[in-house]
């Protein structure tokens, strides 16, 4: 009965993941921070919200925390956006799955202003139907809110949907909104440590290589 797909942006359909540490780095180091590239790296896929106090302490809401995440973006976009493409087949998958009539629909943990360019960047922006960001929940990822909010947005019940999404922060999400996902390894994380995944391909273009037998086409024919 599958009738919408929830994507997840960073590390799903563009290739962001070690831009977004790098940038975080990058900014505490301005700061005093000295926080290396492999304690940032595991906190890619949450949101800035969980990944600043993680790392440094500071409350993403306090003025330090606020100044600190404008400069990551101010970073990020300067330094590392112009140079990240999509995952291989982003845009093709995409495209599949709104011809076969799912509605398409953005879960990520990115701010709103961040969503549009990232977007843009991935080649998708055009093909997506409903968007939810961090600016639609109260807490991020790996809390469900930002998920949970995308299904309200959807008019879709949980079971009507699949997740797909890159790291074990979206797996968790999905399982807390009761949505089933499956799993892309593009954004650097392992086959284990995605476990709860209901499938796993290496990338979008893996997934619609094996498209006709996924869980996607499976439920989309039982309907």
């Amino acid at each position: 009965m599958l009738r919408g797909v929830i994507f997840d942006i960073d590390g799903t359909l563009i290739a962001s993941n070690e831009a977004h540490a790098r940038s975080w780095v990058q900014t505490l180091s301005e700061a005093g921070y000295d926080v290396p590239f492999d304690v940032i790296w595991p906190m890619i896929g949450m949101g800035g919200d969980k990944v600043l106090p993680s790392a440094t302490g500071i409350e993403i809401e306090s003025a330090k925390g606020k100044a600190l995440s404008a400069r990551r973006w101010e970073i990020f976009t300067k330094d590392y956006l112009h140079r990240l493409e999509p995952t291989p087949g982003a845009r093709s998958l995409v495209a599949r799955m709104k011809a076969d009539g799912l509605k398409t629909i953005v879960a990520t943990s990115a701010g709103g202003n961040e969503l549009g360019a990232l977007l843009e960047v991935a080649g998708v922006a055009d093909l997506m139907d409903i968007a939810t960001s961090a600016s639609d929940a109260a807490e991020s990822k790996p809390d469900p809110d930002i998920v949970m909010a995308a299904v309200r947005k959807s008019g879709l019940k949980p079971d009507e949907l699949i997740m797909l999404g890159d790291t074990p922060y979206d797996v968790q999400a999905a399982t807390g909104a009761h949505v089933n996902i499956v799993g892309l390894l593009c954004g650097g994380w392992t086959k284990e440590e995605l476990s709860g995944a209901v499938a796993i391909y290496d990338d979008p273009g893996d997934l619609l290589r094996w498209y006709d037998a996924s869980p996607f086409a499976i439920q989309a024919l039982a309907e």
